[in-house]
């Protein structure tokens, strides 16, 4: 073999060795995804979306135009059109195709090539060297390390379930939260139509002296406060609309959707959830996120104490071709090329750190994970305790204004009129009595509005995706922030 063609050889080799244990299986990212929709299915009941390319971008786009033509939505609309379109959900999406890509790369052979090359002349002797370089520890923690990348993709499946809870449990919120405020703006257009009468009435008979210059005023100041009211409700209705067209994640034309201008009513009974605590913690997905956290702690803690004390060890093998080139007696030169195989090993000797800093840090690491879990579970308990009792409050302080509260109103209305008919009752005291019958009515939508908004926690609190689920991430997310640095 001529020195050029060792040459390209002992180049070349390496890059045909990585080659060749390539992976050859296609690296298809929405398998992470499969769990994540079905999961996420099997409680909201909605389906979801992760769009990659602009087939699905389109296909997502032609489902949610449909969801809006119908121009009024309504709340499962509302979900699903969020689920498919918020661009924030689409981004914690593409953790799980992060995740699944390292555990991909875990998988290849750990062949870190490193290639190497010497060309020397000494007394006429020129030696090429070629070392194809293989790291020895990532082949003893392989499996390890693709244990723990696997638990890191089942992690981001799970927080892309939790983050589509999130996103559904607050899109149902907002819309509650808008029909409640469009219905109150309904109520006090009614209310200020009928103050409008009752002024332009004290008007007329002011002017023929029936009626004396202060009991004008309250009509007045009463059609006054009305008007104020109603315009401060249209802005935080238009307001809340905003931010459900936000989760939604519409914009342009698609914004001219329209919500329904009354609540739901109430429903005639409500649920009995005796295991409410047991329910939540066998449910919770962030309670099976801390668990998975922890697990794989104790797993990369595993993988710390392997590598305590060998932190870099390497093993090279290759072939080391050696050309010699000797004078002849009648002036002429002969080349000789020897071939030789080469095995060269190197070890890093840790002289000042021992590892063990690091195995308190794993330590330390595991503790705190530990804690946060059994801090979780208490939290759970409480929260679902709480969401229980929300609900069922909610639904007895609202059947009460909706079964005893409003029809008295209404009836110390009705004959508030009809003695002011008779010139019974006083101007004053019919404003009273309108004015609180209105009162009666907004506490009335607010209970109606408490109770729903209840009956989404109790969900939340048995599931995960509740607004104290957040901080908590916040949290966890933060200390691990701080602990890279």
């Amino acid at each position: 073999m001529s020195l050029p063609v060792l040459k390209a050889a002992v180049l070349f080799a390496p890059l045909l060795l990585a080659g060749c244990l390539s992976d050859d299986d296609e690296f298809l990212p929405q398998d992470g995804f499969q769990t994540v929709s079905l999961r996420s299915r099997s409680i909201t009941g909605r389906d979801t979306a992760w769009v990659q390319d602009r087939r699905q971008a389109a296909a997502v786009d032609a489902k949610v135009r449909a969801l809006l033509a119908g121009r009024t939505v309504g709340a499962d609309a509302a979900v699903q059109v969020a689920l498919l379109n918020n661009k924030g959900l689409q981004a914690s999406y593409a953790d799980i195709g992060v995740a699944v890509a390292d555990l991909w790369q875990e998988s290849l052979p750990p062949m870190n090539v490193r290639l190497g090359m010497s060309y020397g002349t000494v007394d006429f002797t020129r030696t090429v060297e070629g070392l194809v370089v293989s790291n020895i520890m990532a082949l003893i923690t392989r499996e390890r390390r693709l244990d723990v990348a696997t638990r890191q993709v089942e992690a981001a499946q799970l927080e892309a379930v939790l983050r589509t809870l999130e996103v559904a449990s607050q899109t149902r919120r907002a819309w509650v939260e808008a029909v409640a405020a469009w219905e109150n703006v309904s109520l006090l257009n009614r209310a200020k139509v009928a103050a409008d009468a009752a002024a332009e009435l004290a008007a007329g008979l002011g002017g023929t002296g029936a009626m004396t210059k202060a009991d004008q005023a309250r009509e007045q100041v009463f059609y006054a406060e009305l008007a104020g009211r109603t315009a401060s409700a249209r802005l935080e209705a238009r307001l809340a609309k905003e931010r459900l067209v936000r989760l939604m994640g519409l914009y342009g034309k698609d914004i001219d959707f329209e919500v329904p201008n009354a609540l739901p009513r109430l429903p005639r009974t409500v649920a009995k959830r005796e295991g409410i605590e047991a329910e939540a913690l066998r449910n919770r997905v962030d309670v099976q996120l801390a668990k998975l956290r922890l697990e794989a702690l104790a797993r990369s803690y595993g993988l710390t104490k392997a590598t305590r004390f060998v932190s870099d060890l390497e093993l090279g093998a290759g072939v080391e071709a050696e050309e010699e080139v000797e004078e002849k007696e009648d002036g002429g030169k002969e080349r000789k090329t020897t071939f030789a195989p080469a095995i060269e090993a190197g070890i890093t000797i840790p002289i000042f750190d021992s590892g063990q800093a690091r195995l308190r840090k794993a330590e330390f690491e595991y503790l705190r994970a530990a804690n946060l879990l059994a801090e979780r579970g208490v939290n759970v308990r409480s929260e679902a305790r709480s969401a229980y009792q929300a609900y069922r409050s909610g639904f007895d302080i609202a059947r009460h204004y909706q079964n005893s509260v409003l029809p008295l109103r209404t009836t110390l209305e009705k004959e508030a009129v009809l003695t002011y008919n008779g010139m019974i009752t006083s101007t004053f005291e019919l404003i009273t009595d309108t004015r609180e019958r209105i009162e009666a009515n907004i506490a009335a939508l607010e209970a109606r509005k408490n109770f729903w908004l209840a009956d989404e926690g109790l969900t939340s609190a048995v599931y995960g995706g509740g607004e104290g689920d957040e901080a908590e991430q916040a949290e966890v997310e933060t200390a691990e922030a701080g602990d890279d640095d």
